[in-house]
């Protein structure tokens, strides 16, 4: 990956004008089955890109979203606060599903005063906070079909991990990502570049969304450094996420086997897991991720809590 770094030729991307870039969008472009691909510095940027983008023509735009997901938990509320989108948010089940009855309920036209128009609705693949679970091609095709033919709006996926995704199911990513009009890939988090994210969408959408990575700060000049290791990645380091995988579920195995609490009952399915610990532990959660780091040198974040209760559910990426 150094190697490509030191030796991709370079250009300046803010003219269009690095042939390194230029050939990871193209890559990235046919590797997920559209039609135009934009390198972003990270993935926050990606998304609120294309939210930027699929609600430029809608100035009263508001987006769908899931309760739980990045979109709305961790990216700062750029969807409000930058993008100046409403959002309704609509409470996944355990699978990351959200349903159609849901996401019906929370669409409206823009036929009453009172009302923002729903422009776009937004999945996450795999989710985080779920635990990495996977959304199937069939699941995204049905959203994709209630969105696209009953309600009329589009359909982003936030994809951080979505080769996570796609290693898991044995499916292309194509094929995986083939309902949605648009979605974003992270090219550090489990595939090891050092920085950034991907953007796939049609032409149009892209031409918007390029216009809007400029208005965040997002356009760089000899970016071929980053992308072409963004590029070794996903040509090298996708196959290895199953190694990722198999890691975390004998790390779930265990943890389930000794009692401690997990959701799903220990199910995991990619590269994330949660677990609390037994009421019987002499540690809390707040003293766990020193404790292994310290002693153990393993790495883990701090757990989470909602409305005062703790909840526990403290996760790892391997």
């Amino acid at each position: 990956m150094l190697r490509a770094a030191t030796e991709a030729p370079l250009g300046d991307d803010v003219m269009g004008e690095d042939p390194t870039v230029n050939a990871l969008e193209e890559f990235a472009a046919d590797l997920f089955g559209k039609e135009r691909a934009l390198f972003c510095p990270t993935g926050t940027m990606a998304n609120l890109a294309a939210i930027l983008s699929h609600c430029h023509y809608n100035k009263s735009s508001e987006i769908i979203i899931g309760a739980k997901s990045h979109i709305n938990l961790y990216e700062g509320g750029g969807y409000a606060n930058i993008a100046g989108v409403s959002s309704k948010q609509v409470v996944e089940d355990e699978n990351g599903y959200m349903q159609s009855g849901g996401i019906r309920d929370n669409y409206r036209l823009d036929d009453d005063d009172h009302y923002a128009k729903t422009t776009l609705l937004c999945l996450e693949n795999t989710h985080n906070m779920l635990g990495g679970v996977t959304l199937p091609a069939s699941y995204i095709d049905q959203v994709g079909n209630l969105a696209h033919e009953e309600l009329g709006i589009k359909v982003h996926i936030d994809g951080a991990r979505l080769m996570n995704s796609v290693v898991k199911q044995n499916i292309s990513p194509s094929d995986l990502i083939a309902g949605a009009d648009s979605a974003s890939i992270c090219l550090s988090k489990a595939l090891g570049a050092p920085m950034g994210s991907l953007l796939v969408g049609e032409t149009e959408f892209i031409r918007l969304a390029r216009r809007a990575r400029k208005r965040l700060g997002g356009g760089m000049r000899q970016a071929g450094v980053m992308a072409s290791m963004g590029m070794y990645a996903l040509t090298n380091h996708v196959e290895r996420l199953a190694e990722d995988h198999a890691r975390a579920e004998r790390i779930a195995a265990e943890l389930h086997n000794a009692g401690f609490p997990m959701p799903r009952n220990g199910k995991v399915d990619t590269n994330i897991l949660f677990f609390a610990l037994p009421e019987n532990s002499k540690v809390t959660k707040e003293e766990l991720p020193k404790l292994l780091l310290d002693k153990y040198n393993v790495l883990i974040a701090g757990g989470y809590s909602k409305g005062g209760g703790y909840l526990g559910w403290s996760h790892t990426w391997m």
